[in-house]
């Protein structure tokens, strides 16, 4: 048996073997957890701020008394950190908002404000500053439950809605998930809604002076990225200038235009109601919308409040006497890259479970036009989004997945193995500027086969076409995408008063850059277009002095590097490329002593610490993937990696990971996804698997 040594003594490399028992394992964990409707779906764990919104909207509608604010503070209590308040992901520092909405709940569901936890509790949100310090969000559930004026609170005019689409500031250049907490945020400046609780359920004691004396502008947010191009404007000082005017035009009655702008809100939300789990299928606008259709008269039994908030109760998650609540759901994620995972595992693209699957993703290919239609109105609609229905915001990483997926599951029976390849039919136009053509090549024993995989083939490629062109118009003009729209990335919107959030805009990013170029390389489309010279050149003038990407939307280099290594080698990039061989050793160089690699969401704050935290399955399974393609499969550091893998698996054939790998909005949201830890783990066992036989 091949021995390596390390600086922990000489370890046995994983045998063949015992490689394949454990994607064994993982396959067949995976398969037994698949849906009758044949989807996948792991829960999607956020911090206790969904807990807390939960409950004061529920307050705020007269629920207060309900066993579901007791159960909700359940969870908050448990999640409490030992200095006293709480945190976005675990093991993580203080945050002041989520600890002053998590002490609030706590004091409203009849916790005394006396006991050990909530003193602990108020004397670290007072030490970190008081509720002074919370963001623009947090400002308006104290508004609205009388905590504070609404002059405190910054100004979200439903006349944003009139803007044109040409005007530097509207609605669609915000992100689209901004977009749909503004609009109905909107509506709360226009009519203001407000409940006084009473004296028991306020929070004075938080306030290092006093709720009046709060300003009547937001201060700078401390957990906003810095501009990237820079300006020696001060948009930070003009924006509350201009908070500040328009709350005194406002008092002067100077608005002739509200009634058409409440309207205008009115319907757009109404119109994203449809083919929809709620304004965006993400928690912050289902909730922003309910409070939205009460101020505009609906009552709590009108079929939209109704519907909406039975969203919320399908984001609801019961266990030992708490309540938790999931930002969204992501089958549509889940299962893309659960179906990749199984078929580089080696079950059969015509097996039943993977038929299902394909069917399941087909019937979720958006077909009608969303937001991004509004700078794209000639574009065909095509691709996928996130959740179980979310018609209006298809996004890009979901459609590479899906048509990744799809493309490794072109039919065939068992005599068949069918390898299809989209092409272009002219050579030298742009994607979006011809037709694509499949080739399907493979070994079959009868002319009946061919016809009928031929028949079945159509669907699946149809879909993958429409997936791809769709996906190309909506490359950025600096050559990268983004995840929902193209070109949202104008900074001076991350300034404004209510963009503390840390995601005013989605602007083109690595991570899924080079995950645009894998698909594309997997379907067979890697020629000299300008295109995909373009999103080349972008990911390398991303890379960092140590050679390492930023990593958007997961935790954090380690993800941005797998995915580079991955997306460009796949692309065609040779492994030997000096910018790629320095990104593998500086995953080597991160490697921890226990075989495996973990990095914390710290990392967003603090880069320096990159490629540092607690050890994970996921994240070692992205930075096995990024060696695997970049050529150092063979070398001491998978070795130990696999190992790693192999050893921490658990008899069921899954892996415990309690830490946070997936990212929301840096700083501010970070996410668990409950599948993370397996799928990501069998598809780096597979394809090491795959290279040893």
């Amino acid at each position: 048996m091949n021995r390596i040594s390390s600086h922990l003594g000489v370890l046995d490399a994983p045998s063949p073997e015992s490689v394949r028992e454990a994607v064994s394992k993982s396959r067949d964990w995976l398969l037994e957890r698949q849906h009758d409707e044949g989807y996948w779906l792991g829960e999607l764990e956020g911090d206790t701020i969904l807990e807390s919104e939960y409950v004061l909207l529920l307050v705020w509608l007269g629920r207060g008394k309900n066993q579901l604010v007791q159960e909700c503070a359940a969870r908050i209590l448990e999640q409490q950190r030992s200095e006293g308040g709480w945190a976005l992901y675990p093991d993580g520092p203080l945050e002041i908002s989520s600890s002053v909405k998590a002490y609030w709940v706590l004091k409203i569901a009849g916790h005394d404000p006396a006991s050990e936890p909530m003193t602990r509790a108020a004397e670290a949100i007072r030490q970190a500053g008081g509720a002074e310090r919370v963001n623009s969000f947090t400002r308006y559930y104290m508004a609205l439950l009388g905590i504070i004026s609404y002059k405190q609170v910054p100004a979200v005019p439903p006349e944003l809605m009139l803007l044109p689409n040409w005007f530097p500031i509207n609605i669609y250049e915000m992100s689209s998930w901004s977009r749909t907490i503004v609009v109905p945020l909107s509506l709360l400046w226009a009519f203001q809604p407000k409940t006084e609780l009473p004296a028991e359920h306020k929070i004075d004691e938080l306030f290092l002076n006093s709720p009046e004396d709060l300003p009547v502008t937001m201060p700078p947010s401390e957990q906003l990225d810095a501009m990237k191009k820079k300006s020696f404007f001060p948009w930070d000082s003009f924006f509350r200038g201009v908070d500040r005017t328009w709350k005194l035009v406002e008092r002067l009655h100077l608005n002739p235009f509200r009634k058409r702008a409440v309207a205008a809100a009115q319907n757009w939300i109404l119109a994203r109601f449809e083919k929809s789990d709620g304004l965006g299928a993400i928690f912050p606008p289902i909730i922003w919308s309910i409070i939205g259709l009460r101020c505009l008269g609906y009552s709590e039994d009108a079929p939209e409040v109704v519907a909406a908030l039975e969203e919320l109760e399908k984001l609801t998650i019961r266990e030992n006497e708490t309540v938790r609540l999931e930002p969204c759901r992501s089958p549509v994620w889940d299962t893309s890259i659960a179906v990749n995972a199984l078929r580089e595992a080696g079950v059969p693209a015509d097996s039943p479970k993977i038929r299902k699957a394909v069917e399941w993703l087909l019937s979720k290919e958006v077909r009608s036009k969303g937001d991004w239609s509004v700078a794209h109105p000639n574009v065909e609609p095509g691709g996928w989004y996130f959740e179980f229905n979310n018609e209006f915001y298809p996004d890009i990483d979901d459609t590479i997945m899906v048509t990744m997926a799809l493309s490794r599951c072109l039919p065939g029976g068992p005599s068949t193995n069918w390898i299809g390849k989209l092409m272009k039919q002219k050579q030298g136009q742009s994607l979006n500027e011809k037709d694509l053509a499949l080739s399907l090549s493979g070994t079959t024993s009868s002319v009946e086969e061919v016809m009928a995989a031929l028949e079945e083939t159509q669907p699946i490629v149809d879909a993958m076409k429409r997936g791809v062109r769709w996906v190309s118009a909506m490359q950025c003009r600096n050559g990268g995408w983004a995840a929902f729209d193209a070109d949202n990335d104008r900074e001076i919107l991350t300034r404004v008063p209510f963009a503390d959030h840390n995601a005013m805009i989605d602007p083109p990013t690595a991570d899924i850059t080079a995950r645009v170029l894998e698909m594309f390389g997997r379907l067979g489309l890697t020629d000299d277009d300008p295109a995909f010279q373009q999103a080349l050149k972008f990911v390398w003038d991303d890379q960092e002095p140590d050679h390492a990407w930023y990593g958007r939307w997961g935790v954090n280099y380690l993800y941005g590097t797998w995915q580079v290594l991955v997306g460009l080698t796949e692309f065609g990039i040779p492994a030997s490329d000096e910018r790629l061989q320095n990104a593998v050793g500086w995953l080597k160089s991160v490697q921890q002593e226990d075989g495996g690699w973990g990095e914390t969401p710290l990392t967003y704050d603090r880069p320096e610490l990159r490629g540092t935290g607690p050890t994970t399955a996921s994240q070692t399974a992205w930075a096995l993937m990024g060696l695997i393609a970049g050529g150092a499969r063979e070398s001491e550091a998978v070795s130990r990696g696999i190992e790693y893998l192999i050893r921490t698996q658990t008899s069921d054939g899954t892996w415990d990971e309690p830490w946070y790998t997936g990212t929301g909005f840096p700083r501010v949201f970070y996410l668990r996804y409950h599948l993370y830890r397996h799928y990501f783990p069998l598809m780096a066992l597979a394809r090491y698997a795959e290279q040893t036989s």
